[in-house]
């Protein structure tokens, strides 16, 4: 009997068209045909609780604006890597518009390298730093991740520039290999204090919007502050080892002329 009712309310001629507020109303036909679901999937969703139940008139159930927003977002959830079960969760922890939680998930998702990433051979890698067995140097450049292994002596580089400071370096008298034992220690530095900016923003942001509700008038207010970590620690980065390449250059060279006035004296 309820298997009957339910083909009933899903099953309908062609709807009025509009609602009152000028938004859609579909049938469940309309709406697969509409988002590119099918039938079957619309409803699957609808038993998982991931779509709100259908407006019912005259036993006909109508869809609207808000059932496919909700669709979009379920799909693009689970094109970045999330299961339906992550998702009612993610949904039932927001409440409010779907938009702006997608839209948070975009800026944490997006990359912050600004450079365009480059593919280049191991032979002109070879050719650039000087070294006539590339092998372990090419092992480690991928290991820091400085390039990624494409297959058929090609690679990617991430970020070029850092490759044409170790060319720089080559050129200036500094073995590849001392160039890239600086960057590991540089990247394991920068994991530390990325990793210190974002349990700032997670500890007295975000679950602070958490334990208020995530009400969403202040979804724009969280979306914001993800945006601004990213700049606002580049800076303090900058700032600080400004600060520090003073003091230890300084300090260096000073020991060093120091060293040479006395030895010549």
């Amino acid at each position: 009997m309820m298997a009957h009712s339910l083909s009933l309310v899903d099953e309908a001629p062609d709807p009025p068209g509009e609602a009152e507020d000028g938004t859609p109303e579909l049938t469940i036909e309309q709406l697969a045909a509409q988002t590119g679901l099918t039938v079957r999937n619309i409803r699957s969703h609808r038993a998982r609780g991931l779509l709100p139940a259908p407006m019912v008139r005259e036993r006909v159930g109508y869809y609207g604006g808000n059932h496919i927003a909700r669709l979009e977002l379920v799909r693009e959830l689970q094109a970045q890597g999330f299961n339906l079960a992550a998702i009612k969760q993610l949904i039932e922890r927001s409440p409010g518009d779907p938009d702006q939680l997608l839209s948070a998930i975009h800026v944490v998702q997006e990359p912050f390298e600004s450079e365009q990433p480059q593919i280049v051979t191991a032979e002109e890698l070879a050719s650039r730093f000087s070294v006539d067995d590339p092998e372990p140097v090419l092992k480690k450049a991928s290991e820091l991740g400085v390039l990624v292994f494409l297959g058929e002596g090609r690679f990617e580089a991430p970020a070029p520039s850092l490759l044409d400071v170790a060319e720089d370096l080559v050129s200036r008298g500094v073995p590849i290999h001392h160039s890239l034992a600086v960057v590991a220690k540089v990247r394991d530095n920068c994991r530390e204090i990325a990793h210190e900016f974002v349990r700032l923003f997670l500890d007295d942001v975000f679950r602070p919007f958490q334990a208020d509700g995530m009400p969403a008038e202040r979804w724009p207010e969280i979306v914001e502050a993800i945006e601004k970590l990213r700049p606002i620690s580049a800076q303090v980065v900058l700032a600080m080892y400004q600060l520090s390449m003073t003091a230890e250059v300084e300090s260096g060279a000073t020991k060093e002329f120091e060293r040479l006035i006395k030895g010549r004296g």
